[in-house]
Formats: structure tokens, C-alpha cells, sequence
């Protein structure tokens, strides 16, 4: 399955050689609701097959949904689904992602790749990790206030205390002298050297310190997402004592993911920790923008926003989500077209406009409609 976060991080949606074919489903984890998933992908497909043929000939648009037909008869693909699908393709590329939260269903044929969807999940405010951890082991997780799954650990974070310590693992020092042996009718004597808690408590806090380099490193860094620890309280203290994760938030949930009864519990006793951080940072990012507007930095008019966020002078971009506005921009200028997404050619503004944004180094998170600041799908913050 493809990474959607390495992917994007890659640049890897920047480019497409038109057509440039995007699909989006909810899915479904569990028997019976997923037995439904691939008759719907199935007309997705066929939505799409439509679009093209209305540019391109049967046999091109038959070697551009191949890869989505495979697709549609892979059984181990379904039986093993998320909550959404997103599905990406043009000449020489396919591109499935399963996704952890549910997305509208969308079937669209342009000339640049639909990212909205995946830009929700990549820079909506509400995402999280959680790194479940005891003495010998640690579970990670990444989620949102919708869904949470389990992720693996990058190759180089150790999983278990004997990944992390090797040789160096601490064992109780113990030296045995028999004196004349059992046959001899003396028993043998043992002689300890060391406390075996004080070991283990070094054991923990070295151990700490590894998956806490580690997780920097290889997650909390390149994501910038808050992680939250989920772990017996006797862990907190010392964890958050040798941490330095700037990510780290100082509130922990207080058991060990394998004692819970789900994966959604776990989830829940996150989104209560994080829920008024999350509204927080929506919040600030309102006053943020009425502050710039006030002062002549900040603007909600999409034509104006256009222009401003190709010349570079944006700095943080907020797109209201499941919003779309129809049309094509002129990436050299600026300039908006309006059209109809039936078009082949025509894809969703705000969409464009946010990959845009990206690209020039500006922020973008996606709000959801009732804690936008404008009525027009978009808010912008100018660096000057």
C-alpha cells in the first residue's frame, strides 16, 4: 500500500500528465457494510470511464482504468479496508491509499490531480499521534477526532527494549560459588551484586530515551503532529522527565493501549485530551486572520487571494472544507476560469489554489465550514 505522507511529502502530486484521473470512497472495516464497497467503487469507475471518453478515445481510457478494474477484483484488497479510499492515476502512475477517516465519494477526470481530500487529512488541525508504552515495548498510532489506526514504527525507531539496548541490556549481576557441590550435601551459595530494581529502573530510562530519540526523529518531526503518551501512570513521570519531543503535549492517557477494549476507546480518551487544543488553534488562526484583515494583510476574495498566492505572498491559507468552486487557474498569473467539473479539464479552485499555496511555502489547513471566518471558502494571511 502507498505511503500517502511520504508521497505527498515527495511532491509527488505536483506533476501530472493530463488526464490525471482522482477517486474517492468511504469504506467500510467490517463484515457486512465492506461487502458493498467495490459494487460503489465499481461505479466510481464507471463515472470515470464516462468523463474521458467525453476527450479521449475507448481504448485510451481503457489503458487508464486497467490498474482501477485489478483494483476492483483484488478480495484480500477489500476484506482489509479503512474508513476511505483515495485512489490516484495518470499515464505511468496508480496511487491507493487507504485512508483513516471517511471521505464523500468523488470521481473526477482533470488536468491536475484532486488533493482536497487528501489535504484534509494532511493539514486538518485534529491530527494526533499516540505512542503507547510499557518497559518492554511500545505500539504507535495516528489518528484524528474521526478515526485512529495503528502505524509501524519507522525501521530505525526500536520496537522493544531488546531492539533498543542490545548487549547493553542490564542483567542482575549474580556470581555462584559452590562449596562442595550438591553431592557433596552443601548447597550452592549465591552472592548478588547490584540491585535488581535500581537495573531495571536504568534499563527503562535508557530505554525511554531511545524510543524517545527515535520517534523524534522519524515521526513527530517530519509529521509536526502533537503526540499524546498512553501508558500506566508509573511510566509517565519518567518518560516525560527525559523526553525532549517538543511534540510531546504534557497530558497522558493514563493506560496501556493492550489494556483497552478497542482502538475507538483509545481514540476517544485522545480526542478529550486534544479536543480543546484543537479548538484552540482554530480559534487563534480566526483572530489571526481578522487581525491581518484589519491591517490590510489578510483577504477572503478568491480572485485577489489568486493572484496573492502566486506571486508568493501568502503565509497561511485556510480552505473551508467540502467546499468546491469549479473552474481552472492560470498558475503564471493568477488569473480564474469557472467551469463545470463534468468538464475533463476543470477541477475544484480551492483545491487547486491550496496545492498552489504549498508549493510556495505557505501553511494550509483545512477548517471545517462552521469555524471558517469567511463565507467565500477561503482566507488568506499575507507576509506582506
Amino acid at each position: 500500500m502507498n505511503n500517502l505522507d511520504k508521497d505527498y511529502a515527495a511532491g509527488l502530486f505536483d506533476h501530472c500528465d493530463p488526464p490525471c484521473l482522482s477517486l474517492y470512497q468511504p469504506t467500510h472495516r467490517y463484515h457486512p457494510n465492506n461487502q458493498q464497497d467495490p459494487i460503489r467503487f465499481g461505479n466510481l469507475v464507471k463515472a470515470l470511464e464516462e468523463s474521458l471518453l467525453q476527450q479521449f478515445t475507448k481504448d485510451e481510457a481503457r489503458v487508464l482504468l486497467e490498474p482501477f478494474r485489478a483494483l476492483a477484483d483484488d478480495r484480500d484488497f477489500w476484506n482489509n479496508s479503512l474508513d476511505g479510499l483515495a485512489v490516484l492515476a495518470a499515464q505511468g502512475l496508480f496511487r491507493v491509499y487507504r485512508l483513516q477517516r471517511p471521505v464523500a465519494e468523488l470521481a473526477v477526470v482533470a488536468d491536475s490531480f484532486h488533493t482536497k481530500p487528501l489535504l484534509r487529512i494532511l493539514q486538518s488541525a485534529d491530527r494526533y499521534q499516540i505512542l503507547g508504552l510499557n518497559r518492554q515495548a511500545i505500539r504507535l498510532f495516528e489518528g484524528n477526532r474521526d478515526a485512529l489506526h495503528e502505524i509501524e514504527p519507522a525501521p530505525e525507531v526500536p520496537r522493544t527494549i531488546n531492539m533498543a539496548l542490545g548487549d547493553q541490556l542490564t542483567e542482575p549481576h549474580r556470581t555462584v560459588a559452590s562449596y562442595g557441590g550438591v553431592s557433596g550435601g552443601h548447597s550452592a551459595m549465591h552472592h548478588g551484586h547490584g540491585s535488581k530494581e535500581s537495573e531495571t529502573d536504568l534499563d527503562a530510562e535508557r530505554f525511554f530515551r531511545a524510543i524517545d530519540r527515535g520517534i523524534l526523529e522519524f515521526h513527530s518531526r517530519p509529521a509536526g503532529l502533537p503526540l499524546i503518551l498512553a501508558a500506566l501512570p508509573e511510566y509517565h513521570h519518567l518518560f516525560h522527565q527525559v523526553s525532549h519531543n517538543p511534540f510531546l503535549v504534557e497530558e497522558s492517557i493514563d493506560i496501556h493501549p493492550d489494556d483497552l477494549s478497542s482502538v475507538d476507546e483509545l481514540r476517544q480518551r485522545a480526542w478529550v485530551l486534544l479536543e480543546p487544543r484543537y479548538l484552540a488553534r482554530l480559534a487563534a488562526l480566526v483572530e489571526e486572520f481578522g487581525n491581518a484583515r484589519s491591517n490590510g494583510l489578510g483577504d477572503d476574495e478568491l480572485a485577489k487571494v489568486a493572484k496573492a498566492i502566486v506571486g508568493g505572498r501568502v503565509a497561511t491559507l485556510l480552505i473551508e472544507d467540502h467546499r468546491e468552486i469549479p473552474g481552472r487557474i492560470n498558475t503564471a498569473t493568477g488569473d480564474i476560469v469557472s467551469g463545470d467539473l463534468t468538464d475533463p479539464m476543470v477541477d475544484d479552485v480551492l483545491d487547486d489554489l491550496g496545492e498552489l499555496a504549498l508549493k510556495m511555502g505557505a501553511r494550509v489547513v483545512i477548517v471545517p465550514a462552521e469555524r471558517m471566518p469567511t463565507r467565500t471558502g477561503i482566507a488568506a494571511i499575507y507576509r506582506y
